[in-house]
């Protein structure tokens, strides 16, 4: 049953004066100074839809202002048109007037694309906080593939979507998490190769010399004969990025068939160990940890969730063998 929308119509009103030294650059320029909770983007097109004015007055962009000047916001935040709320269960770590954080389960969808449209994530979102029509992508900052459980934050307003968006960008949320991988690790260390698309399986990315800049850090946690327990911690976030990483130096996650390639089994498991490896449904991959600035108080805040039972179980049947 579709949730009843709330009124989600959001009102801004702000009021500033151009200071000696931002006297005499563009608008669009000061007002990201003055106004530094909103994008840029965002300050633009208020500039271009006479929402932002000089003195009562509408300008470009571009257009020089002066120490003394006023600058006042009069806005109406529209409807992104995200998608359609949904009545989906969330498991909701921790929320506040500005961000909620969930543990996402594995097999949901982050975003709607071709092939899921509907029953995401955003849908979800959409149907418990219906203010997030207004934000774009209803918050969502970073995503989890389908198969990759954890934590993801969502901001609520768009005060928090730029102050989560510029943390993300200056890589100063931490994120940490735990994966098991075929192969026995002698000790950990940094992957630092870019990532693009793939150069013939366009849906697929993979390492390549004009990719962008990726980071990936990992430890051992615990070694098994033919397996390793990992926990890895990213610096950027590209698409794919610590399946792309592991499998590019040899060490592919367990369960991952777009990069894990040719399926093996270690000599002189059992049969239980290889019924579970064989049958692991997705790349045991866990987003455990989530360290962020919270927008609001500017307090540094840590959010945690367990390995789920499926890495768990594997875990244990590693460690019997």
């Amino acid at each position: 049953m579709k949730k009843m929308p709330k009124n989600t119509t959001q009102k801004i009103s702000l009021s500033a004066s151009v200071t000696d030294e931002l006297s005499d650059k563009r608008l669009d320029q000061v007002a990201s100074v003055l106004f530094s909770q909103y994008s840029r983007t965002r300050l633009q097109s208020w500039i271009k839809n006479g929402e932002l004015t000089v003195d009562d007055k509408i300008l470009r962009s571009k257009d020089k202002v002066q120490a003394g000047q006023v600058i006042l916001v009069n806005a109406t935040l529209k409807s992104e048109g995200n998608g359609q709320a949904q009545d989906i269960k969330l498991d909701i770590v921790y929320e506040d007037q500005d961000i909620i954080v969930i543990n996402k389960p594995v097999g949901l969808v982050t975003h709607p694309a071709i092939g899921n449209r509907d029953n995401t994530l955003l849908n979800a979102l959409l149907y418990h906080a219906p203010e997030l029509k207004n934000v774009p992508r209803a918050g969502i900052v970073h995503r989890l593939d389908k198969d990759t459980s954890g934590l993801l934050v969502v901001a609520r307003n768009l005060e928090a979507h730029t102050h989560l968006t510029r943390e993300l960008k200056n890589h100063e949320i931490e994120r940490e998490y735990e994966a098991i991988v075929d192969g026995a690790m002698i000790a950990g260390g940094t992957i630092d190769k870019p990532i693009g698309r793939h150069p013939y399986k366009r849906t697929l990315m993979a390492v390549t010399e004009n990719g962008r800049e990726a980071v990936t850090h990992y430890r051992v946690l615990e070694r098994f004969p033919a397996h390793t327990h990992l926990k890895v911690q990213l610096e950027t976030g590209r698409t794919h990025q610590i399946r792309v990483h592991l499998a590019h130096i040899g060490y592919p996650i367990v369960g991952d068939k777009t990069y894990g390639g040719r399926f093996k089994l270690p000599p002189g498991a059992t049969e239980k160990l290889k019924e579970a490896l064989r049958n692991f449904p997705r790349q045991a991959l866990h987003a455990r940890s989530l360290t962020l600035e919270h927008p609001r108080t500017g307090n540094e805040v840590t959010f945690a969730a367990p390995l789920p039972k499926d890495m768990r179980d594997l875990l244990k049947l590693l460690r019997s063998t």
